[in-house]
């Protein structure tokens, strides 16, 4: 294996076949030691946060394949907390789609003159550019075609992709009796088509969720979310 990428929560590896795996950390994303999904910089390590962030991700992308919605994901192996995934394009240098049912993290952090913290939104989706040195800055549909990130059409299925997945997501979440606040994903282009396909993961490191109006960690909505 060749090491492409190390990441904040996780490294990339090419593999000889030419598909790529992702090896997930114990790493989890926030600012001043407090968890936050849209932060571009580690706060803490959690043990086990790794094999819970994959076992999460493992179960959505299975659920999406078993929905035929267009994802990287082959295979994932629990015991050694990695991913097998086929090759993607990015959007630029990348583009993060956040999905937004509640007001919180940043979102009250810009717009709290306006709306009050937890208070409803509906499926609000705003597009971030991966770009550290910058602080993920926020960017319009219209800056992202522009720029000739997207073009408008790619624009148009991220944006479908993204309320689709989420509502599943959130669907799923449900069904245990959680809520989600919010969600991070992250979409590439895939095959020789350049078919648009979620890529990434899906887990409690990439989403906000509530019980009982409480915050559920990453590492407990894990142990919460599988529990008979």
């Amino acid at each position: 294996m060749k090491l492409v990428y190390k990441g904040k929560t996780k490294d990339v590896y090419e593999l000889e076949d030419g598909n790529y795996l992702f090896k997930f950390k114990d790493d989890v994303t926030g600012e001043d030691g407090v968890f936050d999904p849209g932060a571009n910089q580690v706060a803490f390590s959690l043990e086990g946060s790794g094999r819970a962030a994959l076992r999460l991700t493992k179960f959505f992308f299975e659920k999406l394949k078993s929905l035929n919605i267009p994802t990287h994901y082959l295979e994932a192996d629990l015991e050694n907390n990695t991913m097998k995934v086929l090759p993607a394009k990015m959007f630029g240098k990348g583009v993060e789609v956040i999905l937004r049912y509640r007001a919180v993290g940043s979102f009250i952090r810009r717009y709290g003159l306006y709306v009050e913290e937890g208070a409803p939104l509906d499926g609000y989706v705003e597009f971030t550019l991966k770009d550290d040195e910058r602080k993920d800055p926020l960017i319009t549909e219209d800056g992202l075609v522009m720029l000739g990130i997207m073009t408008r059409d790619e624009v148009d299925t991220v944006k479908k992709l993204t309320k689709e997945i989420s509502e599943i997501v959130r669907e799923e979440l449900g069904r245990k009796g959680f809520e989600l606040y919010d969600i991070k994903l992250e979409f590439g282009r895939i095959g020789e088509d350049n078919r648009i396909a979620l890529v990434d993961e899906i887990s409690g490191g990439n989403m906000r969720v509530y019980k009982d109006g409480k915050y559920i960690e990453p590492l407990l909505l894990e142990k919460m979310f599988f529990e008979d």
